[in-house]
């Protein structure tokens, strides 16, 4: 007879850790009734007045970049506080955060029926950030109206491995997708890296949604 050992596991004291960590902010506005609707008003203004742009959005209506220039003190009062956001998850090695001039650029989108948003990024800039106004139609338990904002996970390769079935598991034990939808409602501010790609599915709702994108960077300041 041959003496055979019983083969035990290998024991293997482990620890998960995560690495290259994508930062988000997901906010909402305090008491922020009075602000949305005179940002909306004067939105609507804007919209009267000029043709819009294209730009990612396909259908609907997409203001010039210079928001800060029309619409009023409630936007000043938006991209303060978008900015006050991005300092908290920013670190320059050299300097710290009020070194830097901080600059926004901002712009509305009025999305009606049919509307999206393409899969896009912001280059050029440090952050960008989405609030939205009006949700439009709702989404309920007999209708799905879409228009779900979502983000692509940035290492790429990862969509193009031989077996796009498998997921990674996250440190919260949860298997991470390759594009992640975000449940937004009025008055959500979402702030992110700017070279996160990201878009909106198509919307379906007959009420027209609003909402407003920023790009966020900042510039060191001359001595």
């Amino acid at each position: 007879m041959t003496n055979q050992k019983q083969k035990t596991p290998l024991r293997v004291e482990a620890q998960q850790v995560g690495f290259f960590e994508t930062p988000m902010a997901y906010c909402r506005l305090k008491d922020g009734d009075s602000l949305i609707q005179e940002l909306e008003m004067n939105i609507r203004k804007n919209q009267e007045q000029t043709g819009g742009l294209k730009r990612s959005n396909f259908g609907g209506w997409h203001s010039d970049t210079d928001m800060l220039k029309w619409g009023g003190d409630a936007a000043s009062r938006l991209a303060e506080s978008a900015i006050n956001v991005a300092k908290r998850m920013t670190h320059f090695q050299e300097a710290d955060s009020d070194s830097y001039e901080w600059q926004v650029r901002m712009w509305a989108n009025v999305t009606s029926a049919g509307g999206l948003n393409h899969m896009h990024a912001h280059p050029g800039n440090l952050w960008a950030a989405v609030l939205y106004l009006d949700m439009g139609d709702e989404a309920d338990s007999h209708q799905d109206v879409g228009g779900a904002f979502y983000i692509e996970d940035p290492r790429f390769p990862m969509a193009a491995m031989h077996n796009t079935a498998v997921r990674m598991i996250g440190i919260d034990s949860q298997p991470q997708q390759y594009e992640v939808e975000l449940e937004l409602e009025r008055g959500n501010l979402v702030v992110f890296p700017a070279w996160l790609r990201h878009g909106v599915r198509p919307y379906t709702g007959k009420r027209e949604r609003i909402s407003i994108a920023m790009n966020i960077d900042a510039q060191r300041k001359r001595k």
